[in-house]
């Protein structure tokens, strides 16, 4: 591959990168200005954001690294959807932010068990999206013979 060559993949995946993340960014403000937090109430939309793009990108991750190396259709789905898509998506410095104003609005408590709810819950939406896939490519798909018969 010469170097124009590998200057046009980048600049694709780039673009994929950009076309996902526009979309998860947008996907996320719909759902943010629909469903608002009022001061000291628990902030339900990012907090669902986040534990299902957890959830998401573990499940793709998982499928991807299943489905082969990571060149390819594969790297572009990646990029696309896992960092462009989902990371729009989700909403780590928005969560830091709503911790924050919890915490100065005298609502330590809830801050604190925001703070450590999203992130424990967070790796474990990521743990059954692995797991999900992993599941997945695991079974025996229909008419093929089982290995060994």
């Amino acid at each position: 591959m010469n170097i124009t060559d590998r200057r046009r993949g980048t600049v694709f995946l780039a673009a994929m990168v950009g076309l996902g993340s526009g979309l998860g960014t947008l996907l996320r403000a719909v759902i943010e200005r629909a469903y608002p937090a009022e001061v000291g109430e628990w902030p339900w939309s990012t907090f669902a954001i986040n534990i299902i793009g957890s959830l998401l990108l573990g499940a793709v991750l998982e499928s991807l690294a299943h489905a082969g190396a990571d060149t390819g259709w594969r790297r572009a789905v990646r990029l696309c959807v896992g960092t462009g898509l989902i990371g729009g998506f989700t909403t780590y410095s928005t969560y830091v932010v709503e911790v924050d104003r919890l915490a100065q609005s005298g609502h330590s408590a809830l801050a604190a068990a925001y703070a450590v709810l999203s992130i424990a819950l967070g790796i474990a939406a990521a743990g059954i999206g692995i797991g999900v896939a992993a599941a997945a490519f695991s079974r025996p798909r229909p008419g093929r013979a089982e290995e060994g018969e």
